[in-house]
C-alpha cells in the first residue's frame, strides 16, 4: 500500500515538474532541452557541498535570456524610426513637371461659394458632373481656357488637384481648391500665391470612375489619411 502511495505521489510530482518547466520555458524563452541538459549536468556534477561549479553561470544565463526575450517583445517601433517620405511633397520629384504661379483660394459646395443650398438638386456637383471631393486627388476649379477639365496639378501644402469645375470669378491662373467646410478653408488654406506643378493636362472630360481610380492609387495610400482625416 505504501509503495503504491509513493508511486502515485512521485508520478504527481513528476507531472507538476514538467508543467512547471513548460511554463517557465515559454515565459523565459529558454528551451526545454536547455533546462534538461543543465539539470542533468547539475545532478551529475554536484559537489559534496551541494553546489556545482557552473551553477551560478547557468542561473545567470537563464535570467539574461529571459530579459532579452522580454525586451524584444515589448520594444515598439515608432514612426520616427521608419525611413521614407512622410508627405506627398517629399515622395515625388515634382520639379520634373512644368510649373505655373497661381493665386489659389479655397471654396466649398455651400451657398457662400456656389450660391447653392443642400436642398438644391445640383448641390455638390461640379461643372464636369462629378461630385466635389477632398481626397488624395481633390476636385478644384480653374479657368477652363487655361486648364481644361481633367487637368491634374500638384499644389504644395494641399496635394493633388483635378480640375473639375469653373467659376465666373476664376480667370487666368486663378484656381479654387475644394474644402468641405468654411472653417477648413480659413484654417487650412485661405488665399495664397504659389507655384504649382502641372502633372497632366486634361482633355476636357472627367468621370467619377476616373477620379475614384486616381484616389485608389496603391502606391500613395500611405499618404491618404493625412488628407482625409
Amino acid at each position: 500500500m505504501k509503495t503504491k502511495n509513493f508511486i502515485r505521489r512521485a508520478g504527481m510530482l513528476l507531472l507538476f515538474s514538467l508543467a512547471f518547466l513548460a511554463t517557465a520555458t515559454s515565459i523565459s524563452n529558454v528551451s526545454l532541452a536547455d533546462v534538461q541538459t543543465w539539470v542533468t549536468e547539475e545532478v551529475s556534477g554536484t559537489a559534496a557541498n551541494g553546489t556545482h561549479p557552473s551553477s551560478e553561470f547557468r542561473h545567470t544565463a537563464i535570467k539574461e535570456k529571459s530579459l532579452k526575450s522580454k525586451d524584444e517583445k515589448e520594444r515598439l517601433i515608432s514612426s520616427d524610426e521608419i525611413d521614407g517620405p512622410q508627405t506627398l511633397d517629399e515622395a515625388v520629384n515634382f520639379e520634373q513637371y512644368p510649373s505655373a504661379t497661381v493665386m489659389a483660394t479655397g471654396y466649398t459646395a455651400g451657398v457662400e461659394s456656389t450660391g447653392k443650398t443642400p436642398s438644391h438638386p445640383m448641390y455638390g456637383i461640379t461643372f464636369s458632373g462629378v461630385q466635389v471631393k477632398r481626397d488624395l486627388y481633390s476636385t478644384i476649379a480653374a479657368d477652363l481656357d487655361v486648364y481644361p477639365i481633367g487637368t491634374i496639378m500638384f499644389i504644395p501644402g494641399y496635394g493633388y488637384g483635378v480640375v473639375a469645375d469653373k467659376g465666373s470669378a476664376i480667370n487666368g491662373n486663378d484656381i479654387d481648391l475644394y474644402y468641405e467646410t468654411v472653417e477648413d478653408v480659413y484654417s487650412e488654406w485661405g488665399k495664397k500665391e504659389l507655384e504649382v506643378y502641372i502633372v497632366e493636362m486634361g482633355d476636357g472630360s472627367l468621370t467619377e470612375e476616373a477620379l475614384t481610380e486616381l484616389n485608389e492609387t496603391e502606391a500613395l495610400q500611405v499618404f491618404r489619411q493625412n488628407i482625409t482625416e
